[in-house]
């Protein structure tokens, strides 16, 4: 067993712990879910494309909104507001790397009006045991890479995705349970507010 294999085996272990589910969740079913998903925040841990892993917390504001906070000692950061998405390198003083939202497939979960049924948006829709299975992509521009998702039912809930580049490397973020409905003041998701959390 290879390290990568290594470090993934727990996660697959713990599809296996899931309820049972006969058949797949239908596409407006889970247009219908994400469209409803206005706020979150679950624990997360991200397996990168070199096998290292991180973990932390994630918080959505639908749509376009959504923040990566690292776990202690990491101070790195990752949040997408106003249609662009800043990283912040926990050891730089440099201000964050920035690029828009709408070439990273994270776009297709964070858009303000999601509809999965969308011509060639779908290219992958399928049930894997107890989980259903979706491949996205932009269909105007699948060069900007694909996002695989897995949701489980009853009810639908996101479990966790991986982003494909299209450079053909993966990054996959595992969600613990997500709890929703929380208010969250506008600077959890302002580059400038946390340009000068970090400058103090």
């Amino acid at each position: 067993m290879n390290r990568r294999t290594a470090l993934l085996a727990p996660f697959a272990l713990l599809a296996f712990a899931l309820p049972a589910q006969a058949e797949k969740i239908s596409l407006a079913a889970i247009s219908k879910y994400l469209n409803g998903l206005k706020t979150a925040e679950a624990d997360f841990t991200q397996i990168n494309a070199d096998g290292t892993i991180g973990t932390g917390r994630i918080f959505i504001k639908r749509p376009n909104r959504v923040r990566f906070e690292y776990a202690p000692p990491d101070r790195n950061l990752v949040l997408a507001s106003g249609g662009q998405v800043a990283v912040f390198d926990g050891k730089s003083n440099q201000p964050p790397e920035q690029y828009p939202l709408k070439r990273t497939p994270l776009n297709l979960i964070l858009g303000a009006n999601i509809d999965l049924g969308r011509a060639k948006m779908v290219v992958s829709h399928k049930e894997d045991g107890n989980k259903t299975l979706v491949r996205a992509q932009d269909p105007e521009h699948p060069e900007y890479g694909s996002i695989d998702l897995v949701f489980t039912a009853n009810p639908v809930a996101l479990r966790q995705w991986v982003i494909n580049d299209n450079g053909g490397s993966q990054t996959t973020v595992i969600l613990g349970d997500m709890q929703m409905g929380k208010d969250y003041p506008p600077s959890t998701f302002t580059f400038e507010a946390e340009m000068r959390r970090r400058e103090k």
